[in-house]
């Protein structure tokens, strides 16, 4: 079987992965000729690269990447295509749509299982976790993963999968930003909202349309949104059954208000499913922060928190539960400034110090000039090392509380990794 790639972003990168490691041959395109390609595994041993100033090729055994152009031929030639999602709605989707082409159409063994989207702005990695946790110790076989951006392994590879093992319950974390894709590639029987908070408004552009996205994702299905959600109203009228859940009340290990909605989100889906209390009880009692998510660490004196905290609304939402001498940010991407409203969060709350460090992208300057434009009063450091930040936490280790999140979930990923091991390593000494 042979697919075509459209679009090499993080779910192109992703898919021609997927694709590759299930056995399929690949042609892959994107126009950018400068398009990121880390992350992609290239055939380099057996690759011949042809280049000009306009196109790239790179021919493998199994793998054929243009850039700067798209073989018409080569497309054709293909058994399924796999779009990127943003390019979902647009006229060269359509037409593939008109042929039944989308790898979702070919391969679709997954819309036959029992399905569970968790979507939101925030928080749905920590909820399809927990819920995964839940579903696994009740005896349920899980097929998880999604949102390429969300540390899974993007939507394609889940559809792939489903084709080789025997699944009981397909578990799906959705980007916000591909709503109207999933709806079509997934038959979804539940789904989860997290939260709407201020996030890809470059994509939404308002609330509004986010909320209008939303609705037509929910469409015909059951749903499950936190009782005092904004647009409840709307909501309720697309879904077939609505079902509204609230704050985890019983034991957590993890952090913050924001997880006991969490938690309470997974239980009540749970609940639905018929999933005995004392299942949901015991493992909601045992659950650990994800990997990159938001974690506490004690150094010396100071408590140190650590996770992605990439929208003005993640970070609202820690910097209210507790008093920060100060906050480490990452920066977001140049194409982001949307995120950088993260700082004005962070002004609004005037701690001692602001640390600003490269996260998704070197946008240091960029960060420099927002904080010195909203007069922010306090001491202002830019660092571009892990050692740096690593210092800096040594050095206020005294204080009370340290808190180190923003934008580049795999650089807080080792920022997150380090801290911890220094922390074992002093409480071992103790």
């Amino acid at each position: 079987m042979k697919a075509a790639v459209i679009g090499l972003g993080v779910e192109g990168k992703k898919a021609v992965n997927s694709l590759l490691n299930h056995g399929w041959e690949v042609y892959a395109t994107d126009l950018n000729i400068n398009v990121d390609l880390e992350g992609l595994n290239l055939p380099r041993l057996s690759m011949n690269m042809l280049d000009s100033e306009q196109t790239v090729s790179i021919v493998g055994d199994d793998l054929t990447v243009d850039l700067g152009f798209t073989n018409s031929y080569a497309v054709e030639q293909c058994d399924a295509i796999a779009i990127s999602p943003s390019m979902f709605g647009g006229a060269f989707a359509e037409k593939l749509l008109e042929n039944g082409y989308l790898l979702s159409d070919v391969v679709n063994k997954h819309k036959e299982l029992f399905t569970i989207g968790i979507t939101g702005t925030n928080g749905k990695t920590t909820t399809v976790h927990m819920l995964k946790n839940i579903l696994e110790n009740a005896g349920k076989k899980v097929l998880v993963g999604g949102n390429g951006g969300g540390g899974f392994s993007g939507y394609y590879d889940l559809m792939l999968e489903a084709e080789n093992g025997d699944y009981d319950i397909l578990l799906v974390e959705v980007c916000d930003m591909t709503l109207d894709f999933c709806k079509y590639c997934f038959d979804f029987d539940f789904i989860g909202l997290t939260n709407i908070g201020n996030d890809h408004m470059d994509v939404h552009k308002t609330i509004a349309n986010y909320k209008n996205s939303l609705v037509r994702f929910f469409d015909g299905t059951t749903i499950f949104t936190a009782f005092n959600q904004d647009f409840n109203s709307d909501f309720k009228e697309s879904a077939s059954k609505y079902i509204p859940y609230f704050e985890y009340q019983d034991e957590l290990k993890v952090y913050g208000k924001f997880n006991l909605l969490n938690a309470g989100l997974a239980a009540a889906i749970s609940k639905e499913l018929k999933v005995p209390k004392d299942v949901i009880k015991s493992t909601l009692s045992e659950f650990k922060a994800v990997q990159g998510r938001l974690d506490v660490y004690k150094i010396n004196d100071a408590c140190v928190y650590v996770g992605k905290t990439d929208n003005s609304d993640a970070l609202a939402s820690i910097l209210s539960e507790k008093d920060f001498y100060a906050i480490f940010i990452g920066t977001p991407r140049h194409n982001e400034e949307h995120r950088l409203d993260i700082l004005d969060e962070a002004v609004k709350y005037n701690p001692e110090v602001i640390v600003l460090f490269p996260g998704l992208d070197d946008t240091l300057d960029i960060a420099m000039y927002r904080l010195n434009s909203l007069g922010y009063g306090g001491n202002i450091i830019t660092v571009n090392s892990l050692d740096e930040i690593i210092e800096l936490v040594a050095e206020y280790s005294h204080e009370d509380a340290i808190l180190i999140g923003g934008n580049g979930q795999d650089v807080i990923i080792d920022i997150q990794e380090r801290i911890k091991l220094i922390s074992e390593k002093l409480s071992q000494k103790t």
